[in-house]
């Protein structure tokens, strides 16, 4: 699979759709539960797939905001939260690090609920000792901060983008062309975009090596990477609204990010049946 890796390659075709990745650690962040730009069954479906020792939802997992304008909640997004407290009933350790739109949870840090701890943030030991902190990331970001107000206005002209992308999706699957992100095409064009990418990833390497880290997993910016600056870790699972990542830790502690979207193009070329929905159940 054509997935993002540093510094060690990427994991071979064979480990994926069809058959159980397991992995030591999965991360991933900003699912938007509750709006209709969450892709809830592509999650779904990479949950299905795979099995971990522990899962780390890294933020905005629930959106809030949107669910206070107008709720928002089809079967997919509850197959996805009835996957997750079924993965924590079979053993996997799941803590919930909130972002700021599921805020609401940060209230109950320390706390447990069918299995999933709250943290505010936390330190995760990868198989080869690196120390990594794990932390949603909107405590980087000057607007989440500073102008709260002119988040939300931010949060519905991104919701109008996500909109404009369904449609245009609609008409390519009529075509026959592969699901391409507008949203995400805009974010890495505009320069104003890019730079903030590039300053927040910055001030979140700073803070971790002022706490005494190796490296730093967040989301919250709905970018995936994984890359070393100045000599830490900076690893971003990215998102489930956009570009379907997801990033893992390996046994002997590599850490990979995941492109489902990839992967699930790639299972329909070798075998159209394969892509077809499984029952809610699975």
């Amino acid at each position: 699979m054509n997935a993002i890796t540093a510094p060690a390659a990427a994991a071979p075709d064979s480990a994926f759709p069809q058959e159980t990745l397991s992995v030591r650690t999965v991360f991933i962040s900003d699912v938007h539960l509750g709006t209709s730009g969450c892709q809830a069954e592509a999650l779904l479906d990479f949950l299905r797939s795979v099995e971990c020792e522990t899962l780390y939802l890294v933020g905005d997992i629930v959106d809030g905001w949107q669910l206070q304008r107008r709720w928002f909640w089809p079967q997919a997004h509850n197959d996805v939260v009835q996957k997750v407290l079924r993965k924590a009933r079979k053993g996997t350790r799941v803590i919930f690090v909130p972002g700021n739109h599921d805020e609401f949870a940060r209230r109950y840090a320390g706390h447990a609920f069918g299995g999933i701890e709250v943290v505010e943030d936390c330190i995760h030991q990868t198989a080869d000792g690196r120390r990594l902190w794990v932390m949603h990331g909107d405590l980087f970001d000057g607007v989440i901060q500073c102008a709260c107000w002119l988040a939300h206005v931010g949060d519905g002209l991104y919701q109008l983008a996500l909109r404009l992308n369904r449609m245009l999706n609609s008409a390519r699957a009529r075509l026959r062309l592969p699901y391409w992100s507008l949203s995400r095409y805009l974010k890495l064009k505009v320069k104003r975009a890019v730079s903030f990418i590039n300053d927040f990833e910055l001030a979140v390497i700073r803070e971790a090596r002022r706490r005494g880290v190796d490296g730093v997993v967040c989301g919250h910016i709905h970018h995936a990477e994984l890359r070393v600056v100045d000599g830490l870790t900076y690893a971003n699972d990215g998102d489930w609204v956009e570009s379907l990542t997801a990033l893992v830790e390996h046994a002997d502690g590599r850490l990979e990010i995941i492109d489902w979207a990839e992967a699930m193009r790639r299972r329909t070329r070798r075998s159209p049946m394969a892509a077809l929905p499984q029952p809610a159940g699975a």
